[in-house]
């Protein structure tokens, strides 16, 4: 890492770090390549997060089937693109082990990017989440790896239970307090089912929380969720699938009825070229 990259990164992390002690949430949106990432700074927002299955869908691909070091030259080409801080989407860090997830932190962060979350979903069906303990541990190696950094990286713990089926608020609340003690600067649970759910979630913790919109499910405004004390809001792969829907609906209607009345709701070419030479 050059002296002008731990300087830029410095400057982002530290800033980035401000936004979540502000009184209201901010809105962390998420592009899937340097062409949405520019268009999203252009239009104002403070800092960016990567979706991995809005990347993976941009490749051909399902979520988790993009490799580390794929991942991470895409980390690059994001982070890059723009002024704004990045924090990245490194699914399960690669890896069960903690060493792994350490490791992936360290990549992370060298590709430009001033933080990262880790989550505990292990990917495979039989036992979708991992042990509580392993769980802690995976966390802490990544806290450990990234307080090592020259710059402030904040790590992001992310507890799966309801993206995998188990809508269990308990557990989720007793893993998110373990993350807490084992470093995490932000706390993250996917898929809450309701507005009282996020709000014992904020409550039973010290740490800013994270909360996903766009999902199926419950739908808070940022007045909203501030007023629950939510801090940060991400949309995870939402901006990625509304994206598609609309290039679907667009293609069904050519092929079906030969008609092209879609392009009428198409940005215009000469605002989306002027943006690009900025």
């Amino acid at each position: 890492m050059s002296d002008m990259q731990t300087r830029t990164q410095l400057e982002k992390g530290q800033f980035f770090r401000t936004l979540h002690d502000r009184d209201t949430a901010f809105i962390i949106p998420n592009p899937w390549d340097a062409g949405t990432a520019k268009l999203l700074a252009h239009l104002g927002f403070e800092a960016l997060a990567t979706t991995s299955a809005g990347y993976a869908f941009s490749a051909g691909r399902p979520d988790n089937a993009i490799d580390r070091d794929e991942m991470m030259a895409h980390l690059a080409v994001v982070a890059n693109a723009i002024p704004l801080p990045v924090s990245a989407d490194l699914g399960n860090g690669f890896g069960d082990a903690p060493e792994i997830a350490a490791e992936t932190i360290t990549l992370a962060a060298a590709s430009g990017v001033v933080g990262g979350s880790i989550e505990d979903a292990t990917l495979r069906a039989d036992q979708p989440i991992y042990e509580l303990q392993q769980a802690v541990e995976r966390i802490q190696a990544a806290v450990e790896a990234a307080r090592a950094l020259p710059f402030p990286f904040t790590l992001t713990a992310r507890a799966e239970n309801y993206l995998w089926g188990r809508p269990d608020l308990a557990d989720t609340i007793a893993r998110l307090q373990a993350y807490q003690e084992a470093g995490a600067d932000v706390l993250y649970a996917p898929g809450l089912a309701s507005k009282e759910d996020i709000a014992a979630v904020v409550r039973s913790v010290e740490r800013p929380v994270n909360v996903v919109m766009g999902l199926k499910g419950v739908q808070l405004s940022r007045t909203e969720l501030s007023a629950l004390g939510v801090k940060r809001i991400s949309i995870g792969s939402s901006l990625s699938r509304a994206a598609l829907g609309a290039f679907l609906r667009a293609a069904h209607e050519m092929q079906e009825h030969g008609t092209f009345t879609f392009a009428g709701e198409a940005a215009s070419y000469q605002e989306i070229n002027t943006i690009f030479q900025t």
